[in-house]
């Protein structure tokens, strides 16, 4: 399995950069992360990056391929989750150190995600988003019971709140674990924090596949694009990404 993968995670308008991505490779398998630590809480920079830790190290001591992907995933979120409320255990729960965090696995000619909370997932074919995952976040939850229209999301007043996260009570908060995703030669796969989707068009996004440039090139242009959309409020920007089957060599 040929993999082109990258990452990126840019400051923004902001003190500190509580965002953390990765693209982790196995021989036969690649994981993509991305967490935005929560700025309302404290630690949110320690939260994604302990995320990170605890999710990789379990990601490298599997067998690869996967056997069970969506086990794992599952698994992966739920242990992060506990080391996060962890980080926080001797606070008071509203100041807890919290997170949101989107995976996917890719192997053989297939991807699995995961997330939780407003970090996204994209798949990106032929110039098109053809596969997206949906936040667990209120005006999501609006949108698709139909209280709001998509043109409304941008300015609504709880356009940040989200649904669950890691952290916070040690109850496991709901995730969403997506079933197999099947790979075509030239797909790419994105997974990214809201700093970086929010400011984005699709327009935008599709340029993510563009075989004029690499796949690490492509993604800092975006990134670059989003934050000076967004400034001077932007948000920190960061994403991890990969294309499926690239002819190009390994970066």
């Amino acid at each position: 399995m040929v993999i082109e993968a990258a990452e990126v995670s840019l400051l923004g308008n902001r003190h500190e950069n509580q965002d953390r991505v990765r693209a982790v490779r196995a021989d036969l398998a690649t994981l993509l992360i991305a967490v935005d630590g929560m700025g309302g809480h404290a630690n949110g920079a320690r939260a994604a990056e302990l995320t990170v830790e605890v999710i990789e190290k379990i990601f490298l001591a599997q067998q690869h391929p996967v056997f069970d992907p969506q086990g794992f995933l599952h698994l992966a979120i739920g242990r992060a989750h506990a080391a996060v409320v962890g980080l926080g255990a001797e606070m008071p729960v509203e100041t807890r150190p919290r997170a949101t965090c989107a995976l996917c696995l890719v192997q053989d000619d297939s991807a699995y995600w995961a997330h939780i909370g407003d970090s996204r997932i994209y798949q990106l074919r032929d110039g098109e988003v053809v596969d997206q995952s949906r936040d667990h976040s209120h005006i999501e939850v609006l949108l698709y019971d139909g209280a709001i229209t998509r043109e409304q999301l941008a300015s609504h007043p709880m356009r940040n709140y989200v649904e669950c996260c890691l952290g916070g009570d040690a109850e496991l908060p709901k995730m969403t674990v997506s079933r197999r995703k099947s790979l075509r030669q030239g797909d790419v796969l994105l997974v990214c924090t809201d700093g970086f989707w929010s400011p984005l068009a699709k327009e935008h996004l599709v340029g993510l596949g563009s075989t004029d440039g690499s796949i690490d090139k492509n993604l800092r242009a975006l990134g670059s694009i989003a934050t000076q959309t967004a400034a001077p409020h932007s948000d920190n920007t960061s994403a991890a990404a990969l294309r499926f089957g690239s002819s190009r060599p390994r970066s």
